[in-house]
């Protein structure tokens, strides 16, 4: 199969630049052997059977015997032969000056305490599952990051190809590159479903050792998936798990935690400036999966489902948008939180760069919900601006300032044509996007 380009390309390859070693990080199946092999001469893979007992001897005895081939090498599933890791970290300190000559991919389902960091010798990239650009179902004709950088970029007239139709299924098939090498649809929508059944029976045990009950894994999976892009409480979770399993909240907490390191599940933090004094700021955190497809394998839903439930593809869409911001915030050097508080105002996303810039962004599934989506946006940008007046009437003493929004978006599923409204809004369809 042909190496299809990641967003992460560039990143790693301005880091080997710089560092001697990378290491590729993220959700199983995501891609992270692959795109290190494209840059490696030598492979050495612990899992290969036919040479796996070699390699481990090799590894406990005279690991530095690795270091002798065709650089760069890639060390896969390192974390079978963990020795592996202080041998790089001493090669990267004896010979300093040395960059690229090593990447380390493993799995997440095994977890290995290193007696030393990697700080400044190994340095770590993050992947996720393909964005709809990486998997050319997005046709990239609006990127990101120059809305960002480019006041006069033209977006108004950028059609999006893809239905609502392709979207109820492209977000229940994810964004696994085991389904580019896959000709038939129905057997795409097997990968999900087989990560699925492998993270609660297998991954949730082998991640750190510890035998976990794979039923109560799985109702955690589906009860996060019931609350998929929302702010439900961890004890609303708690209670559907409790309802049927009778397990504590300390075991619980640590199934959470489990599925967190694992790349499962995670949590969009929320931004949280006091800009109107007597509200109180919902701090909950976001609960999304890294691919919405887990969540809606964890609930036994196909894509033909959504014809009947608009609003469950409403999330699904809502975590899919956040996947993708949160790949592209892993090459940006940026942050996706989002805004909510207790009179109503809120922001699906907030979309922040490193030098403080930032996007207030509404994830809508059609087009007739984006006078509402900027209604809020627009509301949401006078509101800072009022504060910041009411911040500087004592000059003398001024308040805390915040910065007014730099773009109002709103990414929508079914909108068949990108545009600016008379207030500055911008419209994305998300068959448009790109990093």
């Amino acid at each position: 199969m042909d190496y299809f380009p990641r967003l992460v390309d560039k990143e790693i390859d301005n880091k080997i630049k710089a560092f001697n070693a990378i290491n590729i990080v993220g959700p199983k199946g995501c891609g992270k052997t692959r795109t290190a092999k494209e840059r490696c001469k030598t492979i050495i893979e612990f899992q290969d059977e036919e040479k796996r007992d070699g390699y481990l001897n090799i590894a406990e005895t005279s690991p530095t015997l690795f270091l002798n081939n065709k650089k760069p090498i890639l060390f896969d599933e390192w974390q079978d032969a963990p020795k592996i890791w202080g041998t790089i970290r001493k090669a990267c300190d004896d010979v300093p000056e040395a960059t690229g000559e090593y990447f380390l991919t493993g799995s997440t389902s095994k977890k290995v305490e290193t007696p030393h960091t990697g700080t400044g010798r190994i340095s770590e990239v993050t992947m996720f599952p393909m964005t709809l650009f990486e998997t050319q179902e997005s046709n990239g004709t609006i990127s990101l990051l120059k809305l960002f950088e480019d006041k006069e970029y033209n977006i108004d007239g950028k059609k999006s190809d893809l239905t609502l139709e392709d979207l109820f299924y492209i977000v229940s098939r994810g964004g696994w590159p085991r389904c580019l090498a896959i000709n038939d649809k129905e057997a795409k929508l097997q990968i999900a479903q087989d990560y699925f059944e492998q993270i609660y029976k297998k991954d949730i045990s082998s991640i750190d050792g510890v035998k976990r009950n794979p039923e109560w894994a799985r109702t955690i999976l589906w009860s996060y998936a019931r609350n998929m892009a929302t702010l439900a409480k961890k004890s609303v979770i708690f209670a559907d798990v409790r309802a049927t399993h009778n397990i504590s909240d300390i075991t619980f907490s640590s199934y959470v935690e489990a599925l967190e390191n694992l790349f499962v599940i995670k949590d969009i933090a929320a931004w949280t400036p006091q800009i109107r004094s007597k509200t109180a700021i919902r701090a909950a955190k976001k609960h999304i999966f890294i691919d919405p497809s887990i969540g809606l394998a964890a609930l036994g839903i196909k894509s033909d489902y959504f014809y009947k439930d608009l609003d469950l593809f409403g999330h699904a869409f809502e975590n899919m948008v956040l996947r993708d911001l949160l790949a592209y915030a892993e090459i940006h050097n940026a942050r996706v939180m989002h805004y909510c508080d207790d009179i109503g105002l809120e922001a699906d996303a907030i979309y922040q760069l490193s030098d403080g810039r930032y996007a207030l962004v509404e994830i809508k599934t059609g087009e007739n919900s984006v006078p509402a989506a900027e209604k809020n946006l627009l509301k949401f940008k006078e509101l800072i601006k009022k504060h910041n007046a009411e911040a500087l009437f004592d000059k003398e003493h001024p308040g805390v300032l915040y910065r007014e929004p730099d773009l109002l978006l709103v990414i929508c599923a079914k909108a068949p044509i990108a545009y600016t409204t008379a207030n500055g809004v911008k419209v994305l369809p998300i068959a448009c996007l790109r990093d």
